[in-house]
């Protein structure tokens, strides 16, 4: 009996990982992506004819793709070249002062002695402990569960790991936790910038965010070729094990029928039937009904929590000098605390942004060259429309507090996004960049996981557990997979198959 069709929905990481993953196993697979080309936020724009990321720029976590690629009976090596950072990142602060961290802890820790003094350095050592520690005691429980509860963290922790469990800290702010570990505000300003990695405040996001500390210690490596590549070679490995790819086609609605997924229909008219549907973008699209009456209500009510954070973007080809520019660097504000107050409370672009600079032609410590890309980015609110008038001065500001660390840059060309750009590139969103925020303790347990109320419809993305970042979302992607399989083989050869082919999603 002919198969019928897997539909993904968007050739994000998640949606190319759970498309690699079903096509790897024999499925019948079509990934419809309204871009023309795949990656999601993990995109790709042109300045001045020079091509370069514009969305994640830092690869962490190499096993979750090492683990997908064996999945699919492939080797991630030869399909993506990595290299690795010896320096994590170099940070500056107006008034010169600099601090690199390294791929190797006794290093950063030595590099933390001379900038702020021996006791800074044993209280790196110890918070360095205390990541690890909140890393190893989720990563099986949590990162890798499908969407688990409290309650299914002490069930899986057990007597014995209970204690490493009560450590993760997720009662209390990161902003708090890290005063524990360091009395020098410029390195509580540091780690506390991990917050931002998913969309959140340090002053409300909760100690359970140091954990990026570790990820990073784990390794970061440098994409040959970009970011973009990566999603090119999931893309093309998927391709090669089957799957079809359905480029600048958008998805208007989950056809439903008889309570169940039945197809989608395409923005042209085009009817697609499909036994499961596999919808990768911010689940909020869902929510407010973009893909349909039918499927509205899939992922449950809409949670009570803030949106993550937006930003403003530019992606330059330009000449950089004053500054001994890394692969990734960051421009701190001087008051930490008043930039989250214009975020989250003002809801406005801060009046002094900590800038983030990737410098892609760069590693550990090329020379300035004439031409090379530059990506520049500042945190902003979700939902900020920004006039001209407002854009420029956001330019200005980021170019002297630039100037103000050493650095200047003369742009040639200069590629930009706003959070409404990044809510016109993925609706419903508002421009809010990784879903919703993770203040509370409560916040990691409101994202929907990879099964829905609506049986064979499945999710994967950044906006759905274990959340944001290009690892978590191949997880998530990953996660949706082994759902939509397990669904599959648990059907009962007794009863009619809900598709055909033997396939049931419930």
């Amino acid at each position: 009996m002919r198969k019928q069709r897997v539909i993904v929905i968007g050739a994000g990481v998640g949606g190319l990982v759970a498309a690699l993953l079903l096509a790897s196993r024999g499925l019948d697979v079509t990934v419809v992506e309204r871009a023309d080309a795949p990656g999601g936020k993990m995109r790709e724009v042109d300045a001045g004819g020079r091509r370069l990321d514009a969305g994640p720029t830092v690869f962490t976590m190499r096993w979750v793709f090492d683990q997908i690629f064996d999945e699919a009976g492939a080797d991630f090596a030869q399909h993506v070249r990595l290299h690795r950072n010896e320096i994590l990142a170099r940070h500056a602060w107006p008034d010169g002062a600099r601090l690199d961290l390294f791929a190797d802890l006794a290093r950063s820790a030595g590099a933390v002695g001379d900038f702020a003094g021996r006791a800074e350095a044993e209280g790196f050592l110890r918070f360095a402990a205390r990541a690890r520690g909140i890393y190893d005691a989720l990563r099986d429980s949590f990162i890798l569960a499908q969407r688990p509860t409290p309650v299914d963290l002490v069930r899986h922790a057990g007597i014995a790991g209970l204690p490493g469990l009560l450590r993760i800290s997720p009662f209390t702010t990161m902003w708090d936790e890290l005063g524990k570990y360091f009395r020098n505000p410029r390195l509580r300003q540091l780690f506390g910038r991990y917050a931002t990695y998913c969309g959140s405040s340090p002053f409300s996001a909760t100690a359970t965010l140091m954990l990026v500390a570790s990820v990073e210690l784990e390794g970061v490596w440098r994409v040959e070729g970009g970011m973009h590549s990566l999603a090119r070679a999931l893309a093309n490995l998927a391709q090669a094990r089957g799957a079809a790819f359905l480029y600048g086609r958008e998805a208007e609605r989950i056809l439903v029928e008889s309570g169940r997924v039945a197809g989608v229909m395409l923005a042209d008219g085009e009817t697609l039937d499909a036994g499961a549907v596999i919808m990768n973008g911010d689940v909020a699209a869902l929510r407010r009904g973009l893909l349909g009456e039918g499927a509205q209500g899939a992922a449950g009510p809409t949670p009570r929590a803030e949106p993550s954070l937006s930003a403003v973007t530019l992606a330059m080809r330009a000449h950089a000098d004053g500054f001994p520019l890394v692969h990734h660097n960051v421009f701190f504000s001087r008051d930490y605390r008043a930039e989250f107050d214009d975020l989250f409370t003002a809801r406005r672009v801060p009046r002094e942004p900590t800038i983030y600079v990737c410098a892609q032609d760069r590693d550990d410590g090329d020379e300035p060259r004439p031409d090379e890309r530059l990506f520049a980015l500042v945190n902003a609110p979700a939902g900020a429309e920004l006039s001209q008038e407002e854009m420029s001065r956001c330019e200005e500001t980021v170019s002297r507090m630039l100037a103000d660390c050493g650095l200047r840059i003369r742009a040639e060309a200069t590629t930009r996004t706003t959070p409404m750009d990044f809510d016109r590139l993925f609706p419903a969103t508002g421009g809010a960049i990784y879903g919703q925020a993770a203040h509370g303790w409560t916040a990691s347990f409101t994202r929907p996981g990879a099964r829905t109320r609506l049986p064979g419809l499945y999710l994967a993305g950044g906006s759905v557990h274990p959340g944001p970042g290009v690892p978590m979302a191949a997880i998530s992607g990953r996660l949706a997979a082994h759902c939509l399989m397990a669904d599959l083989i648990s059907t009962r050869p007794s009863r009619r198959a809900a598709i055909a082919g033997g396939m049931s999603t419930r």
